[in-house]
């Protein structure tokens, strides 16, 4: 009896379980917008900036790209952007190989929404970018700048700055890895029919 009124008290606190997955139906939804979006700008940003980094002075860049890249890196103090370091340099070469294939297929599924067949290879992406965004965020908060040929962050501001800049490409594919990890809508396990 004194088990009942426990779970009768509780169930009163608790909305009704159908309420519960209709609001993160809906919250899945809008942020599966979000996630589109993230990918269709990753992709022009990719190209445009981030593979300069792997490819200095190689023809294939118009100048004011070049200068695009050079203002940022010199506004932000971000030195990696300009003389990458070898582990860093990884990094782009799996973007710009792993990822970039990656981010159509991904905007294409996030925005037509509900696509089931996303969700492993988004653990994967988000599970590897995480991974990579962390130690950049790292580098970027303890690394002693002082010995870098390009100006890198002196003062904590300039670190938090910069960590601002890369904030992004951390806590999305962490949402999206939480999202295909625990969104109803993605991880419904589909019971299989007995013959």
């Amino acid at each position: 009896p004194e088990k009942d009124v426990v779970l009768l008290a509780g169930a009163c606190l608790l909305p009704p379980l159908h309420c519960t997955r209709e609001a993160m139906a809906g919250v899945t939804g809008a942020v599966e917008w979000v996630f589109a979006l993230y990918f269709l700008t990753h992709i022009p940003i990719t190209l445009i900036i981030d593979l300069q980094a792997l490819l200095p002075g190689a023809g294939i860049y118009p100048q004011s790209l070049m200068e695009l890249l050079k203002w940022y890196a010199v506004t932000f103090k971000d030195p990696m952007m300009l003389e990458p370091p070898a582990w860093f340099k990884s990094f782009i070469y799996c973007e710009a190989f792993l990822q970039m294939p990656f981010f159509p297929i991904a905007a294409y599924a996030f925005l037509k929404g509900g696509c089931k067949w996303i969700r492993t290879p988004a653990i994967i992406y988000s599970t590897h970018v995480a991974t990579t965004v962390f130690s950049i965020l790292a580098h970027i908060l303890f690394h002693d700048f002082s010995a870098s040929k390009h100006q890198g962050p002196e003062t904590q501001q300039e670190r938090l700055t910069l960590v601002a800049i890369y904030a992004p490409y951390l806590l999305i594919p962490i949402l999206i890895l939480f999202t295909m990890l625990y969104s109803p809508q993605y991880n419904q396990v589909e019971k299989k029919k007995k013959k």
